[in-house]
């Protein structure tokens, strides 16, 4: 897989955030995501329309070893197979 293998930190700091799929693709479609974090153990079918999407927007995207993982980083108590970071507004 491309990406970028980095530390939560990233989106457990974020001030706001995307869960899930739709809400995360809705989001680089507006183009104001700064990043996009993807479970690595989540199903092809769900993640690869938003991997190449965020791809040809030229968004970084990051991957966390499991969706369980990234549902915690997210301070929830689901799993979550994707998750973005919003730009913060000025």
């Amino acid at each position: 897989m491309e990406g970028k293998s980095m530390s939560l930190d990233i989106i457990k700091e974020a001030k706001k955030r995307t869960i899930g799929t739709k809400q995360t693709k809705k989001a680089l479609e507006k183009g104001v995501l700064t990043g996009v974090f993807i479970a690595m153990d989540a199903e092809r079918r769900l993640i690869k329309p938003v991997m190449a999407a965020a791809k040809e927007l030229g968004i970084p995207v990051y991957y966390v070893e499991t969706i369980k993982k990234l549902g915690a980083a997210c301070e929830i108590e689901v799993d979550t197979a994707i998750a973005g970071v919003l730009k913060e507004e000025k």
